[in-house]
């Protein structure tokens, strides 16, 4: 999933090149943030196996994990305003790290404190994003700051791309419910977590310390306006535009993050492909690297064709490739469903974009708002829980087939967006 910096901010005394040391700090930020949400993917099924779970009560893990953007989200502004974005970020990470630290004693104790573990570590990252995506704009001159931002965001789909292949052997083939004809006992099986995530624990406690130590540049705000959604007025969203696409942002991370919360279970299917979940964990991978290789496709196509027309035509493709998935199998089921993760590259930052169109002073409000959106990764795995235990994993897929259906609508709507004179 994407970060978005925020504007209106201004750098004190800094020079491109002594930025260096900051930038690859605050990448490799970006690195973590996708490498511990893919990784949900891998733990889904894991703990679904572990504790018997149904679907609905397995998507309580992104229930907790996206919910926390949505509760953290105000008070991370406030604590930020305190004090101060370099410290946020420290905050933010050592908050991160005791949640991983907490899957320690939740492998020993039940699923009720994998999902504290969960929403704890989500808080960090969230307090993270609210101090740590102000820097990507300010650390070097406005001109080069859009090739910071794709820089981050690639290393962001680089940890969403390897995590799933990298837990599917470390905990998930750790986890395999014989060895040597041995039934490992459940305690067993949730111990696979515990060796990872403690180095995740390490690894974050150590940026922290990097990120304490190191001269960043101050932040300064134009106004206060910059993305609080505590100060935000009825008026912002008497802007149709901005109103839709918070349900598209809302939509399309809840469609993004569904599918891949299902796909090691779909792909463990006999109809489909019937892999153990150490082996599916690899496809979704291939899922994830899709977003990865779409962004620089798609950062070449739109600079001819329109943002809106863009966002229509992958929200189309994704609505077929689904809809293959749902009514085919074996092999087309199969890769049509990890196809989808190719079409969806685009879609946040454009949907992102658009939505803020043209909305001047208000364009801070407006952020706020796309970013509590997000909340849609909590809600929409768990509709389709319910679907899939109502009606079967396959058919439940018409629940993120629904999520691009809007997509596309917005995208037909807005297409000449920003051929407008006027506002939206």
């Amino acid at each position: 999933m994407e970060h978005v910096a925020s504007a209106a901010v201004r750098p004190h005394g800094h020079t491109e090149g002594g930025n260096t040391v900051p930038l690859i700090i605050i990448t490799l930020l970006f690195f973590m943030w996708g490498l511990l949400t893919s990784l949900n993917d891998v733990l889904i099924p894991h703990l679904k196996s572990i504790y018997t779970l149904n679907y609905v009560q397995a998507m309580l893990v992104q229930f907790c994990f996206f919910g926390a953007y949505f509760i953290v989200s105000l008070p991370a502004g406030m604590l930020i305003k305190k004090i101060g974005y370099q410290r946020g970020a420290v905050t933010g990470l050592v908050i991160a790290a005791a949640g991983c630290a907490l899957f320690f004693p939740a492998s020993m104790n039940g699923y009720a404190l994998f999902l504290l573990a969960f929403f704890v570590l989500a808080s960090g990252i969230t307090i993270l994003q609210v101090a740590a995506n102000p820097y990507v704009t300010v650390l070097g001159e406005p001109a080069t700051a859009s090739s910071r931002l794709t820089l981050t965001q690639a290393f962001n789909s680089l940890g969403t791309t390897i995590a799933p292949a990298l837990g599917g052997f470390l905990i998930l083939s750790e986890g395999a419910p014989a060895i040597a004809g041995l039934v490992r006992s459940k305690a067993e099986e949730a111990a696979a977590v515990q060796g990872p995530y403690l180095a995740l624990a390490a690894a974050l406690l150590a940026l922290a310390v990097l990120f304490a130590l190191v001269r960043l540049p101050k932040i300064s705000h134009a106004g206060d306006d910059s993305g609080a959604v505590s100060s935000v007025q009825t008026g912002v969203l008497a802007h149709r535009h901005l109103l839709l696409g918070a349900i598209g942002i809302f939509l399309y991370v809840g469609g993004e993050v569904s599918i891949g919360s299902f796909l090691i279970n779909f792909l463990g299917e006999a109809n489909i492909a019937g892999l153990s979940n150490g082996a599916a964990a690899h496809y979704v991978s291939y899922y994830w690297g899709g977003a990865m290789v779409g962004r620089f496709i798609g950062f070449a196509v739109m600079r001819y064709i329109s943002p809106g027309k863009a966002l229509a035509f992958n929200s189309a493709a994704s609505i077929a490739l689904i809809l293959l998935a749902i009514f085919g199998h074996g092999q087309v089921a199969m890769w049509s469903i990890i196809a989808v993760g190719l079409f969806n590259s685009i879609m946040f930052p454009t949907i992102f974009s658009m939505a803020l169109h043209k909305l001047g002073k208000q364009t801070g409000q407006g952020s706020g708002i796309l970013c509590m959106a997000i909340v849609g990764g909590a809600l929409v795995p768990f509709a389709q829980g319910l679907l899939a235990d109502t009606i079967g994993l396959q058919l439940s897929f018409f629940v993120p087939a629904a999520c691009y259906v809007f997509i596309l609508y917005f995208g037909l709507k807005y297409a000449g967006m920003y051929n407008d004179k006027e506002t939206v």
